[in-house]
């Protein structure tokens, strides 16, 4: 289990404790002005700095030290994600009593894309989205949220999937967990903060995928699915199969989804 799970699980998987989607930890003060200003410091200026950060990466090669162990220090504080299979979704959409879809800070950030693939989700009546200035996209809000029913909401990321979108779980100040977002790599600022300068502000799922050798037909569907390179293609036996790099891999499943022949399943990191 990852660090977030002994600290706020409860003995269980982190995101799948109750109690950090709770109103009481809502209230905390310090969290709403967080709330508040999350879109334009978070991610406005957040972007700022990975676009510095990559200009430094390439310049000297390397980021030093403390700068990475601060982005993470204070990532983990702050809004901090993992990776989540749909499995996982749907178990965490299913307790919801509040959907809220809005956009993508992230694409309307990089390029300002329209994007609605971030869902807020709260375990109370009372949403925290509310407090969002949501003056960040331009738009009046009523132009910009749309409260959504559990099917609903299911429906639309599992069809995001499909495009080839990776479901990711959010704090917003630890433990407090707001909202699912489906992203891609190249779009999402953490995943790109990750690929991009190697500053991980983000746990790999807590899931990874394995290959059926027995199944597998070589035909590396699964490889060019896969956004983070954590699959190869091996020559064993005569023939090609596919590997799966267990570190490398995030355990998001699109693999599994382009895998025509049912070689590809997702099964508990610590059993890899």
């Amino acid at each position: 289990m990852c660090e977030f799970c002994k600290k706020h699980g409860e003995g269980k998987i982190w995101y799948k404790n109750a109690s950090n989607y709770s109103q009481d930890l809502l209230s905390d003060l310090n969290r709403r002005k967080y709330i508040e200003q999350f879109l334009s410091v978070t991610i406005g200026e957040g972007f700022k700095s990975l676009l510095r950060l990559e200009a430094l990466l390439q310049k000297r090669g390397r980021l030093p030290e403390q700068i990475i162990n601060r982005m993470v220090e204070n990532s983990k504080i702050e809004h901090f994600g993992q990776v989540i299979p749909f499995e996982d979704v749907k178990e965490i959409v299913n307790k919801s009593s509040s959907i809220i879809r809005l956009p993508c800070a992230c694409r309307w950030t990089i390029d300002k894309s329209d994007l609605r693939c971030c869902y807020g989700i709260t375990y109370h009546p009372d949403s925290w989205i509310k407090h969002l200035d949501m003056g960040y996209f331009g738009k009046p809000p009523t132009d910009l949220l749309e409260s959504l029913n559990r099917e609903e909401a299911l429906r639309q990321m599992e069809e995001i999937e499909h495009k080839g979108a990776i479901h990711t779980i959010w704090t917003f100040v630890t433990p407090f967990i707001g909202a699912i977002c489906n992203c891609t790599v190249k779009d999402c600022i953490a995943m790109r903060t990750h690929t991009g300068i190697q500053v991980e502000t983000m746990f790999r799922g807590e899931y990874v995928a394995r290959v059926d050798k027995d199944v597998c037909t070589g035909c590396s569907l699964c490889l060019e699915s896969c956004q983070f390179q954590a699959i190869d293609s091996v020559y064993e036996g005569g023939r090609y199969l596919a590997l799966i790099d267990a570190y490398k891999c995030f355990g998001c499943g699109l693999c599994r989804n382009a895998c025509d022949a049912g070689a590809i399943n997702l099964i508990p990191r610590a059993n890899k």
